[in-house]
């Protein structure tokens, strides 16, 4: 299924938002050798903490029978500030948000996204080498692109 305008959009921002020196990042990370989960977006910093994000653009999509991959110590939406009034009664409190940066109803391109919620650290819900060597086969995957 090809990605909506508005999810390529909301990625387009995540990967300007995380794009800091000691942050390693990449999109579409399958997790394990043969995993049926797929987190949207992984980073992986030099403080050995791991955070997933969720890319989400409509209500139906935020409810959708989909697995929210959340492996992370840190993990967020990123969704449309909208869409976010409408489901933040529904995000647990140890998940994050965030949203577009708008100001004059025009995105601010220096920082496109904003935290609304802070994430809370949990444990990591998946072995630490294997969401290591997860993001590395993803990342050659990336680079084979070019």
């Amino acid at each position: 299924m090809a990605k909506s305008k508005k999810t390529l959009e909301l990625e387009s921002y995540l990967k300007k938002y995380v794009h800091k020196q000691g942050i390693f990042s990449c999109p579409e990370v399958t997790i394990g050798w043969w995993g049926k989960e797929r987190v949207d977006f992984l980073t992986y910093d030099t403080n050995d903490w791991f955070k997933c994000y969720e890319v989400k653009v409509t209500k139906s999509d935020f409810y959708s029978k989909c697995h929210n991959s959340f492996v992370g110590n840190y993990n967020y939406y990123v969704m449309p500030r909208e869409l976010y009034n409408e489901v933040k009664q529904d995000i647990p409190e140890w998940v994050g948000v965030l949203v577009e940066n708008k100001i004059n109803g025009k995105i601010y391109s220096y920082s496109p996204l904003i935290s609304i919620k802070k994430a809370i650290k949990q444990e990591l819900k998946v072995d630490k080498e294997i969401l290591k060597n997860s993001l590395i086969r993803s990342l050659y995957r990336e680079a084979s692109r070019r």
